[in-house]
């Protein structure tokens, strides 16, 4: 069985885009850098070097496309430049450009060898690789071995014309992601640079891990090498680290890269994995999470996990990602650990597929066909444009962004195609080969002499036992659990297995006092000032840190803010607006505020996004404590953005109010404004009154609880699920002290009610005593 798209790579990219970066599938053209509005850092993987072409030339050898894999060969080594002036991500231009130009110099290379085509080829496609790694090496010429993140293709990094080398982090991926294609280049080429630069940056990261917990974090400075970011997960910043340890094994047959990898899967399991979740915890503290939601790119961990051989984890993880799909059509970027969406963009992401991919050649259980089937579903469903196929702004409304990344056709189309193929079918033996976390592919043994070792294959590994996977989906019944509500005081509550019998389990619960995340408060940016007079009122999103605007009112050219601010001077004492983008809006908030800004409003770089269409969101912290930001601040969608920076340049003079939408004026009678003044350039950018807190009379302020839940087999002795909540000092401790029954005989429901239930409360006092609740 196999499955294809109607249009294909050639047809998509050379009557629409090429030779651009990138398809705009709502515009039906290419992208090129310079001439569509700035994204910021997305638009680093974009290098005038046909990304998409390169990025796709061996998916065309996957799907037999032999005939356009040639032409396509043909037209990267004519056309695309490599010396052109633009800055590009170190990261992205590895792992897309450098690994497809050395997966499609491999493909070539084989068919060359069997002579049946490609006879015209003489490696042109190795020495363009060889070109490009000598560009990205200069990003490697740091202090400590930790490239820059950021290269200029001609000028390097620190000559005066690159525009880069100011920058002092990069994110551990960035930085562990490079061992695959530096080390391949290394082998092929006979240049042994590119792969003794790659394992340094390897050793500095082993190194700089935290020996207590053997975790990383997930951004690190590559002058000092101290952690930015303590943070620790699989996720984004993190992810293709610990991909390329086991890989690098795989490829290079070095145990150093086996036992370092074993090193932190055995962390990993310990502190992040908590079936089937994958949360963030710190770095230093592992026993701590640091938010309560996952995002997308974790979805590729199971893939790993089978590569390692560890099936069970890996099927309840998937098992996971499988139910969110079904909830909201796609992965959403980020969704809470309740499968809420957190953020609602879907990119088109490959690493779901990925992974269903690797599990069904581990286990050859047909119901991962079904999961690729139903990935095909929703892709020609919601995601399929007439020219391309579109990533979705938002899941809750479907509405398409005017974009198509690379990575859609280079690791998409060719997961799913080899998920539905049959190895007859296909023109390569891919057992013989080893995918990159582009999905590039690199050979083994019987092609080029790289492995000196090899994992174990996979009819060693697994028994290709459809049962088995069914079993460990059938323990979790993810899809079947059923909630009843026991503790109406703090809302929470035990969940029950939609099966036969009764399984005894131990629930402990951390609760902390935050606002309820699903909440989110519309607030609203409006204009007072002639001609406006409050007519004008532009609908923004909240923050989770900085000041709460439902306490205070505010009011607010254009600032990205992650970089030094350099009208310090200018900003003291105003409000400014910021971009989106490039860096955390944390951090954007605490450089303004450090510079002496006394407000911000972030305006989204996503041309087109508005309120009406796309949900509201709360801007959220950068994993480390916010209490150190006092800012006012909300976000203004682009579109809403731009009617206040139009504003700007045509009045140059505008007073506007900070508040919640409920509260501006002309609604309600006990309005307190703030007038300020907003100009742009290097005049005014804003004035600040402050007002004091209001509260309105009679209305009592809730409080959210974040209640996390650890599900664990049943103890010796226990006879019943207990339930603990383990809080912090000063808050209540609730302890279940009577064993909970369950009603089977008498009630006969299904599930089984809970019967008699009887709780103390407590309080934990500095010296770790409990004391009396009052």
């Amino acid at each position: 069985m196999s499955v294809s798209f109607a249009l294909t790579e050639s047809s998509l990219l050379q009557k629409n885009a090429y030779p651009a970066d990138e398809l705009m599938p709502l515009s039906c053209r290419g992208r090129v850098r310079g001439q569509e509005p700035n994204r910021g850092d997305i638009d680093e993987s974009l290098g005038k070097f046909s990304l998409t072409l390169i990025d796709t030339l061996d998916t065309l050898v996957v799907l037999n496309k032999l005939d356009e894999f040639e032409d396509a060969v043909r037209k990267a080594v004519s056309d695309v430049r490599l010396d052109n002036d633009v800055v590009v991500s170190v990261f992205e231009t590895n792992i897309r450009v450098l690994g497809g130009l050395l997966g499609a110099h491999v493909m070539a290379d084989l068919l060359r060898q069997r002579g049946e085509r490609m006879q015209w080829y003489q490696d042109e496609l190795l020495h363009m690789a060889k070109e490009l790694g000598h560009r990205l090496l200069p990003a490697f010429n740091t202090s400590s071995g930790l490239p820059y993140p950021k290269v200029n293709l001609r000028y390097g990094v620190l000559n005066p014309l690159s525009r880069t080398g100011t920058e002092s982090d990069t994110c551990t991926a960035c930085a562990g992601t490079m061992i695959l294609e530096f080390a391949a280049l290394s082998r092929l080429s006979g240049e042994s640079v590119f792969e003794e630069n790659a394992r340094k940056a390897l050793d500095v990261l082993w190194e700089r891990r935290q020996r207590g917990s053997d975790l990383v974090g997930t951004v690190i400075n590559i002058h000092n090498e101290e952690w930015v970011r303590r943070d620790s997960g699989v996720g984004a910043g993190i992810d293709s680290y610990y991909e390329y340890l086991m890989k690098a094994y795989i490829l290079l047959g070095d145990n150093v890269f086996l036992d370092r990898f074993n090193v932190h899967y055995s962390a990993i399991m310990k502190y992040i994995s908590q079936p089937p979740l994958l949360l963030n915890v710190h770095m230093h503290n592992p026993t701590v999470s640091v938010r309560s939601w996952m995002d997308s790119l974790l979805a590729f961990f199971p893939g790993l996990q089978v590569l390692r051989g560890d099936l069970k984890p890996a099927i309840e993880t998937h098992e996971m990602l499988y139910q969110v799909t079904k909830q909201h059509k796609f992965l959403p970027e980020a969704f809470t650990t309740e499968f809420r969406v957190h953020w609602g963009q879907h990119l088109l992401r490959p690493e779901f597929a990925e992974s269903t991919y690797y599990l069904y050649k581990a286990t050859g259980d047909p119901y991962y066909l079904r999961v690729g089937q139903s990935i095909v579903e929703k892709l020609n469903a919601y995601a399929r444009v007439p020219c391309g196929f579109a990533a979705v702004q938002d899941v809750r409304t479907g509405i398409h962004e005017d974009r198509m990344d690379s990575f859609f056709l280079a690791e998409m189309f060719k997961y799913l195609y080899l998920l539905f193929s049959e190895k007859s079918q296909l023109p390569i033996d891919i057992d013989e080969y080893i995918f990159t976390t582009e999905a590039h592919l690199l050979p083994g043994l019987n092609v080029l002499d790289l492995f000196s070792h090899s994992c174990p294959s996979m009819e060693t590994l697994f028994p290709n036992n459809p049962s088995f996977a069914k079993t460990i989906r059938d323990e979790k019944v993810l899809s079947t659990i059923k909630c009843e509500w026991v503790m109406t005081k703090y809302d929470a509550h035990i969940c029950f297995q939609d099966q036969k019998g009764v399984y005894h389990v131990k629930l402990v619960a951390e609760i902390k006092q935050t606002p309820e995340e699903e909440e989110v408060v519309p607030h609203v940016v409006q204009l007072i000032s002639p001609p406006f007079l409050g007519r004008t009122v532009l609908t923004a999103g909240p923050a989770k840190f900085g000041m709460d605007l439902t306490k205070r009112e505010h009011g607010a050219s254009p600032y990205t803010a992650c970089g030094e601010i350099v009208n310090a001077q200018e900003l003291r004492g105003q409000i400014a607006l910021a971009l989106r983008g490039d860096c955390m809006f944390a951090a954007k908030a605490r450089r303004l505020q450090e510079a002496g800004a006394v407000g911000v409003i972030f305006i989204d770089h996503h041309e087109g996004s508005n309120s009406e269409e796309t949900p509201l969101f709360q801007m959220v912290g950068d994993g480390y404590a916010t209490d150190d930001i006092r800012l006012p601040l909300v976000f203004l969608f682009s579109r809403e953005g731009a009617v206040l920076t139009a504003a700007l340049e045509e009045h140059q003079n505008v007073d506007v109010l900070l508040l919640p939408k409920e509260r501006q004026l002309g609604h309600g009678e006990d309005q307190r404004p703030a007038h300020s003044s907003l100009l742009v350039g290097s005049s005014l950018v804003g004035a600040f009154l402050d007002v004091p807190p209001y509260f309105p009379d009679n209305v009592e302020k809730s409080v959210g609880m974040n209640i996390r839940l650890r599900l664990a087999k049943e103890e010796v002795g226990v006879e019943g699920p207990t339930l603990e909540f383990l809080l912090s000092e000063g808050e209540a401790l609730v302890r279940e002290e009577e064993q909970q029954q369950f009603c089977t005989e008498s009630s006969g429901k299904d599930p089984p009610e809970l019967c008699s239930t009887t709780a103390s409360s407590q309080t934990l006092s500095s010296d770790g005593r409990l004391l009396p609740a009052p």
